[in-house]
């Protein structure tokens, strides 16, 4: 069975995550997202918030598996026996943090591979800190995450409908 790893904040998820899960459900047996707890970070949505978002919109995949994971994903890779790691990159400047990141998880486990998968270019722009700062002014987010986000986002900052 071939495994991925999709690791990342999602905070909110978008829909640029959603179209690499999407893509990734095709390419793997399993696709397995793992959602961050760095207790440096700042989120706007709770680990729990979070969880409950990226499970519901990935109900419909017989193939996705939602976990939360609060160590170094490497450690996440050992623990389920799974080596690879898929990254959305959006653009060059994505990518450049992406491969330092991937070499310094290579770099702590010899097995950790990384796999870069370029967005659909009309998600190229999403970016969650822009939609939440877009969301707090008001301004129209329902091209960039899902109705359900686009609700949570609204009721965060108090702009109902």
């Amino acid at each position: 069975m071939q495994k991925v790893i999709f690791p990342g904040s999602f905070d909110p998820v978008t829909n640029g995550h959603l179209n690499v899960i999407d893509r990734a459900t095709k390419l793997f047996d399993k696709v397995e997202v793992v959602i961050s707890v760095n207790p440096q970070k700042k989120y706007m949505f709770s680990v729990e918030e979070r969880f409950d978002m990226m499970e519901k919109l990935t109900a419909h995949y017989d193939n996705v598996h939602i976990s939360v994971w609060d160590k170094l994903i490497v450690d996440f890779a050992k623990k389920i026996n799974t080596f690879l790691i898929i990254r959305g990159v959006r653009s060059l400047n994505d990518f450049a943090y992406e491969f330092e990141l991937s070499l310094m998880n290579r770099g702590l486990d010899h097995r950790i591979e990384t796999l870069f998968m370029p967005t659909d270019s009309k998600y190229s722009l999403l970016k969650s800190s822009a939609i939440k700062d877009l969301a707090y002014f008001g301004g129209n987010i329902s091209k960039m995450v899902p109705p359900l986000v686009e609700e949570a986002l609204k009721a965060k900052f108090n702009k109902g409908s």
